[in-house]
């Protein structure tokens, strides 16, 4: 198989579309489903019992309305990939960023996924533009100023106007597959800061994160020379931690980022004390091998092993033909975990010939 043919079929086999986890975590039918709707109302009772002030309750009751719209709005469209970008809302048109957002929605529209952003102007805009009206989705947040969705998003079906920043956060890094973001200002910051907490904690699952500069750009340069300097330098930080994002000005880099992430790599899962790994293929014994020499450090006992699907992953029968990797993670060194997760994907040239789209 030539180099560039391999690249397609890496490409072409990160569509995750049709039996990506999130798809059973949202079954309705199920008896657990019922007993935690009767928790909420539990606990809505419990608000009375506790003589909760009416300030509060106006968090809560706002709070709850506003996710169950939005897991409305967005379960329609649980088995389709999506983007999130994030960026300036005050980056003009004529700007390279603004450009380089345009040319990141499109890129991803073409390829069939879904573009998420605050639906505001600048960088989301842009992001909308690229991407089109209809692979576009907008998560705007109501404030005194910029608070008024772009032209491209403004009344679509698939725009959600949210109050709280952090349900609207939750939303943005809950829904999505990957993370791309642009220059922007403390709220793209914060955001930037958020997504990356959220990983390193093991709080959401691995996935990728791109930032995204202009062709030539020093942002996210000068951003990473902060983070190596205060952070990594004075032992905030562990130098793997820096595999969990990814600094590029190329869209092209950018895209192959994050669909490169699942050519072999399909999703976790723990059972028990083990982690799941599931794979788009059955990792050789060589594979495993380096495996277990290269990230000892980070199983807490026993070796990484070949396995089939677990009984409690029962819930999730679409997945169960797939090949499996489980090992007991220490659950605390996530940089070194994306960096096994990679190690599989480069593996794939291994397996790559096995392979054809029909599959």
């Amino acid at each position: 198989m030539s180099q560039d043919q391999n690249r397609k079929a890496r490409l072409a086999r990160t569509d995750v579309s049709e039996d990506h986890p999130l798809v059973t975590e949202h079954d309705p039918t199920t008896e657990r489903t019922s007993r935690l709707v009767e928790e909420i109302k539990e606990t809505a009772d419990k608000f009375a019992r506790d003589r909760a002030t009416r300030g509060d309750l106006k968090i809560v009751s706002r709070a709850l309305r506003e996710l169950r719209y939005a897991f409305k709005v967005f379960t329609p469209y649980r088995r389709d990939r999506k983007v999130t970008v994030f960026g300036s809302a005050r980056t003009s048109p004529d700007h390279p960023a603004y450009q380089a957002s345009l040319a990141f929605g499109k890129r991803f529209a073409d390829a069939g996924w879904y573009v998420v952003t605050g639906a505001g102007g600048g960088i989301m805009e842009g992001a909308h533009v690229g991407a089109g009206r209809k692979m576009s989705m907008g998560l705007n947040i109501m404030l005194p100023f910029e608070q008024e969705s772009n032209y491209v998003i403004s009344n679509d079906e698939k725009l959600v106007n949210l109050k709280y920043f952090f349900t609207r956060k939750l939303m943005f890094v809950k829904e999505v597959h990957a993370v791309a973001l642009f220059p922007g200002g403390f709220g793209t910051q914060d955001e930037c800061f958020e997504t990356l907490t959220l990983i390193q904690t093991g709080k959401r699952e691995l996935m990728p994160i791109v930032l995204v500069d202009e062709p030539g750009g020093s942002y996210w340069k000068d951003w990473q020379q902060f983070i190596i300097k205060q952070l990594e330098k004075n032992g905030l930080i562990s130098p793997a931690d820096h595999s969990l994002y990814k600094i590029t000005d190329s869209i092209d880099e950018a895209f192959d980022e994050i669909m490169n992430f699942y050519c072999v790599y399909h999703s976790m899962r723990y059972v028990k004390d083990k982690l799941y790994f599931r794979l788009h293929f059955e990792p050789t014994e060589e594979l495993l091998e380096e495996l277990n020499t290269n990230f000892a450090d980070i199983i807490s006992s026993g070796i990484i092993e070949r396995v089939d699907a677990h009984p409690q992953e029962a819930d999730e029968e679409h997945l169960a033909h797939m090949p499996r990797l489980a090992f007991n993670f220490n659950r605390r060194d996530m940089g070194r975990l994306r960096q096994m997760v990679d190690c599989i994907n480069d593996s794939f040239d291994a397996c790559a010939v096995t392979w054809s789209p029909d599959d």
